[in-house]
């Protein structure tokens, strides 16, 4: 096809914050995982698909296949909608408490298409 651009599972997007590799990153719509570390502004692929262990609110515990959300405020994962971006799905328990502040998530490889 000659208008087909890439497979989008990797994505490169101006870097909404500083980051470093293997860390969330919402811009706009989408969320990925850094593939490498970048300054605010500069070029940095997106991992959009996979399984990644992310920082998670150490006081939630979550079961397998809860839906995941990204807090972009805090920078990190949260099982609370409210003012969230679904990113995906827990593939593993976790207990909450202060000491379990990862959580693995499959990310679902999709963007919220509408505003509520």
């Amino acid at each position: 096809m000659k208008n087909f651009d890439q497979a989008g599972d990797v994505v490169t997007v101006a870097a909404p914050y500083a980051l470093t590799s293997g860390q969330g990153a919402k811009t706009g719509q989408l969320f990925g995982v850094a593939i490498g570390d970048a300054a605010n502004g500069a070029d940095v692929a997106l991992k959009t698909s996979g399984v990644f262990d992310l920082t998670k609110i150490g006081s939630q515990a979550w079961t397998a296949g809860q839906l995941v959300y990204w807090d972009d405020t805090n920078k990190r994962c949260t099982s609370v909608a409210t003012g969230s971006l679904l990113i995906g799905v827990a593939v593993a328990a976790v207990a909450g408490g202060a000491g379990n502040t990862v959580g693995r998530v499959r990310l679902n490889a999709s963007f919220r298409a509408n505003e509520p």
